[in-house]
């Protein structure tokens, strides 16, 4: 992977991260950076999926793996601000 890939997949994966926090509903008491961090590795994992079950490489925008990938975010999203929420309740 070049320098210019890897640049474009943090970018994809920031957008996507911000996606999957708006899908979620309610307030996620989680810092941005944390639904970057969560938006990259859903970028990653929902392109291994999208190419795992064929849909990777479409001709045009690849919207299933977009899909993939927003909705991984969103999970990610509300695993970890469940977590946290349940956290501070227990405090």
């Amino acid at each position: 992977m070049t320098v210019t890939g890897i640049i474009t997949a943090l970018i994809v994966g920031l957008i996507i991260g911000a996606l999957g926090r708006l899908v979620v509903p309610g307030k996620q008491n989680i810092p941005i950076w944390l639904t970057l961090v969560i938006g990259v590795v859903a970028a990653l994992l929902g392109t291994v999926l999208a190419r795992a079950t064929g849909v990777a490489d479409t001709a045009g925008v690849d919207w299933i793996e977009i899909l993939f990938q927003v909705v991984l975010a969103a999970i990610g999203v509300a695993l970890v601000a469940g977590y946290g929420g349940r956290r501070r309740i227990h405090r």
